[in-house]
């Protein structure tokens, strides 16, 4: 996927077909809509253009990170991605003026692709009853999605980062169409579980939702390697002199948090690297320890646990 900045630079696609939207997290009902735009430009021999907004227009906590959200993208195999700078001067364009000089005039659109409940211009004054009456002047057929709904409520990006946040794992990644994940980069932390015979990752997370407190089961992404590991998350170290946040800590206290994950086999130098964990299952709370005796004891009985279930549901 080939990711723009500038308008000018669609102008090279054929017969694009533009998916209209924010798009955090990359839920179900945005990827029935990403997916089908895909199809159709496949058909029609075009080239599928994901049209999307950074920073979050709504100037809401994003779930995802704009790399993250990109990667996600990618893999439904669309073609490009424009990201508009979502900026003070862009937020006072008005809809009509969004419609007729970026998607008809600088990108061509000939289909575009959007959900019912997405809005834009100035004000939030544009919706898909406005695009559907601008589609015969502008040239491009419009195909609006109703909101997937999961046991009577509305997928949303704002339901999920509740869940996530709040520990629901399940329910998110139901929401989600596949596991709870966060993307970061690989900084250097105090080597304390590699002195426990547990070398560590530590996590940087990229602007994303991280998930409450404890002890994880975890797919492991680095690069197009896919490994298996034990994710901890929480304050570090956690002994019973030091005052730790409970599991359910809130979101705007997560500066304090650490999040580092012990691969299995496998003991590289990755500083600076970017990792993906795809959380599985929680295994423990966070919890005091004595000593680090005691919890290297406990980190030798996560892994364990977490081995076992791998073998089980491989």
């Amino acid at each position: 996927m080939i990711t723009l900045s500038k308008f000018d630079q669609a102008k090279k696609f054929k017969d694009p077909v533009i998916a209209l939207g924010v798009f955090d997290g990359v839920h179900k009902g945005h990827r029935m809509i990403l997916s089908q735009a895909v199809r159709k430009a496949r058909q029609i021999k075009g080239k599928s253009i994901v049209v999307t907004f950074w920073p979050h227009p709504q100037k809401k906590q994003s779930l995802y990170s704009l790399k993250h959200r990109l990667r996600l993208i990618d893999e439904l195999g669309v073609d490009a991605c424009l990201v508009i700078d979502f900026t003070k001067k862009f937020s006072r364009m008005k809809a009509e003026d969004f419609v007729n000089k970026v998607l008809v005039r600088k990108i061509k659109a000939r289909y575009i692709y959007v959900g019912k409940n997405f809005r834009f211009g100035h004000r939030a004054r544009g919706d898909y009853r406005f695009l559907k009456k601008m589609s015969a002047a502008g040239g491009f057929y419009l195909k609006a999605f109703e909101v997937l709904k999961k046991k009577g409520d509305a997928i949303s990006s704002t339901l999920i980062r509740r869940l996530i946040s709040g520990g629901k794992l399940k329910q998110a990644e139901a929401l989600l169409g596949r596991p709870v994940s966060i993307l970061g980069t690989v900084g250097k932390g105090s080597s304390f579980g590699r002195k426990l015979g547990f070398p560590t990752a530590n996590i940087d997370p990229h602007h994303e939702v991280v998930p409450a407190a404890g002890v994880y089961a975890v797919r492991v992404f680095l690069g197009q390697k896919k490994m298996k590991g034990a994710c901890y998350i929480g304050v570090k170290p956690t002994f019973i002199k030091q005052k730790i946040n409970a599991p359910h800590h809130r979101q705007a206290r997560r500066k304090n948090i650490s999040i580092e994950a012990y691969i299995f086999n496998f003991n590289k130098n990755i500083y600076g690297r970017e990792l993906e964990l795809q959380f599985l299952r929680k295994i423990r709370n966070e919890r005091k320890f004595t000593s680090p005796v005691h919890l290297a004891r406990q980190i030798r009985k996560d892994v364990t646990v977490i081995k076992d279930l791998f073998s089980r549901h491989n």
